[in-house]
């Protein structure tokens, strides 16, 4: 019988430690899938920062480096110029590229680096324990915001990837989701074409990711996808930005 499914070379098989219903999991095979279809294994090295995925470099197989919290733009950027034949990528969540990391993403963005963004938001810092984050909803509780966050305290969702788009040096940016098929579909072919900006030298492309986190959501798996399609999307609309 033909195989016409089956583990991409760039992911390793091993266990997953990330909470059932979690998108990271997802993310990583679309871009294990994205390398391995573009052919760029033995070129492709990911920078991935503190956060819920930051042993990403486990499930990979290929180069990795690993940045200080905030940091992996400013870790890319001199991978990049030192190999700029490499195809170089960084893999972040809201709490890492939107809020310490503010200044490195404005600044490599600004400056037209020509690397490769891969944004997880998720709405919430997950690994530290599920605190507010730049891109928590308007009345959506965390652990910092237990009755709900209040514009007069805590201002308004950061919405970076249309903050990014105004600058000159930003050739690409898309947002999507992966709550159907359908999306993780359009969120892989977004993905995909963020790595051919890279190959064809265009700039700096960062794609968006709206991706579930059950656990400090409060929700079971099936919930936390619809809420993103309810609920979340109406505030990050999807589609292409740039």
């Amino acid at each position: 019988m033909d195989k016409i499914f089956q583990r991409p070379e760039s992911l390793r098989d091993i266990s997953t430690h990330y909470c059932p219903g979690c998108g990271h999991g997802i993310t990583h095979r679309l871009i294990a899938e994205v390398v391995d279809e573009l052919g760029i294994r033995e070129r492709v090295i990911g920078v991935a920062p503190v956060g819920c995925a930051v042993v990403a470099y486990n499930y990979w197989n290929f180069d990795c480096s690993e940045a200080a919290h905030g940091r992996a733009l400013a870790v890319a950027t001199a991978i990049k110029r030192m190999r700029p034949e490499n195809i170089v990528f960084t893999y972040q969540g809201d709490g890492d590229l939107a809020a310490i990391g503010t200044n490195e993403t404005v600044h490599a963005a600004n400056r037209g680096e020509n690397l490769t963004v891969v944004f997880i938001n998720n709405a919430i810092y997950g690994m530290t324990g599920g605190q507010m984050a730049p891109t928590t909803l308007l009345g959506q509780k965390t652990t910092t915001t237990p009755k709900g966050r209040d514009v007069k305290l805590q201002g308004y969702p950061f919405k970076i990837s249309e903050m990014l788009a105004s600058l000159a040096g930003v050739c690409y940016i898309e947002r999507s989701a992966l709550y159907s098929v359908q999306e993780i579909i359009k969120t892989k072919k977004a993905i995909k074409q963020a790595f051919q900006n890279q190959m064809d030298n265009l700039g700096f492309s960062l794609v968006e990711v709206l991706s579930p986190c059950p656990t400090c959501w409060g929700m079971p798996p099936q919930q936390a996808l619809e809420w993103i399609r309810d609920t979340m999307a109406k505030e990050f609309p999807l589609g292409i930005i740039k």
